[in-house]
């Protein structure tokens, strides 16, 4: 039985998601080779994000929107503190220290953190007794391991075109670069902690603030607001603040407005279309484009470290996620409390909607794993 052309678009759109963010790590990692500040990066891309999401948020408004309280104003603030200005300014500065493969390899640690975080606030059950929750369990402690091991297992080359030339290069550096790397990488972690967390908290926003898309805008401005405020004081060299006709405004642009603002929408679409699960299921994708391009255009040489951690993370992934879509079909209904059951389907994964209760309109759905921290 052939593929429906509405089936089609969705795989259309989910790989064009997908590498759209793999282009962005690309694009950032090129843009802090060539001397851009992490801190001054999360501005631009902030900051043109808020710019393509908030004309959408007035166009799709929501009639269940309601005012906006002052503790709920200092709430978002707060969230979009932690959750946007500090885990991207830890990202990027890993970024800087590591690679677009990890990074992005980095990613697919999200689903299980936010899980794990679920769990430790009651909003997710553990369910250790029933094979769903084993999986996720086994999936959540393979993608550590993956982690793990990207960060302390390098591994011989995966390819020996130049690898005489790079020992014989690095003979005094490796040290260095061994300690660089594993700085690095606890700072991308530490950063899919803090985004993790941002995403658990969303549903509880949601809550005191419907209209999604208009939430995700407001915290893309004051993630710009707080990250400008942490930028002027960590570079005060007006010249890094400037951006001309290179890399450092492509990637600027393009991070915010097509693989955000532009991103955000099609994932939507995507999301309503098809549901969470089938968006997560195709996240390895960005690892195994950002490793090709990255060998291409960055000359990164790939380990067999990176191979044996890429393996564990995309294994738990997938474990995680089978675990997810194969819980009992009851669960639901051992749910009493609506607001429950929202909080509960919307954290995890994707922190979106669930199928069940997709919305019917674009700003309904609230994808937040786009953001591609």
């Amino acid at each position: 039985m052939g593929i429906s052309m509405r089936d089609m678009k969705a795989y259309v759109a989910v790989i064009i998601v997908q590498s759209s963010i793999a282009g962005m790590f690309l694009l950032i990692k090129a843009s802090l080779s060539s001397g851009t500040k992490p801190c001054v990066f999360v501005v631009y891309r902030l900051g043109f994000a808020a710019l393509i999401l908030t004309p959408a948020a007035l166009f799709f408004k929501s009639k269940e929107s309601l005012p906006l309280t002052w503790r709920a104003l200092c709430k978002i603030f707060v969230v979009s503190t932690y959750g946007l200005a500090l885990s991207f300014n830890l990202n990027f500065a890993g970024l800087d220290y590591t690679s677009a493969t990890f990074n992005s390899a980095m990613a697919n640690l999200m689903p299980p953190l936010v899980f794990m975080m679920a769990v430790c606030l009651r909003i997710e059950t553990l369910g250790i007794r029933e094979l769903g929750g084993k999986a996720k369990v086994a999936g959540s402690i393979l993608g550590f391991c993956g982690a793990m091991a990207f960060t302390f297992y390098k591994g011989p080359p995966l390819y020996s075109s130049s690898a005489h030339h790079s020992d014989h290069k690095n003979n005094t550096t490796t040290t260095t670069t061994k300690q660089d790397w594993i700085k690095g990488s606890f700072l991308s972690i530490s950063s899919q902690v803090f985004y993790s967390l941002w995403i658990t908290m969303q549903a509880s926003l949601q809550k005191q603030y419907p209209g999604k898309l208009r939430l995700i805008s407001l915290q893309c401005a004051f993630g710009c607001l707080i990250a400008a405020v942490y930028g002027v004081f960590m570079e005060r060299n007006l010249s890094s603040w400037k951006l001309g006709w290179d890399i450092r405004l492509l990637s600027a642009t393009y991070s915010g407005v097509a693989a955000t603002g532009m991103g955000y929408l099609l994932q939507a679409w995507v999301i309503e279309k098809k549901g969470p699960v089938f968006s997560a299921n195709f996240g390895p994708l960005t690892l195994i484009i950002s490793a090709f391009f990255s060998a291409i255009f960055l000359k990164e040489t790939l380990h067999w470290g990176s191979i044996l951690g890429g393996v564990l993370l995309v294994g738990g992934l997938y474990s995680f996620l089978w675990g997810k879509n194969h819980e009992p079909q009851n669960k639901a209904l051992q749910i009493s409390d609506p607001a429950k059951e929202e909080v509960h389907l919307q954290t995890i994964v994707t922190s979106t909607p669930s199928i069940e209760q997709k919305a019917k309109d674009t700003n309904n759905i609230c994808p937040l794993s786009i953001m591609g921290n």
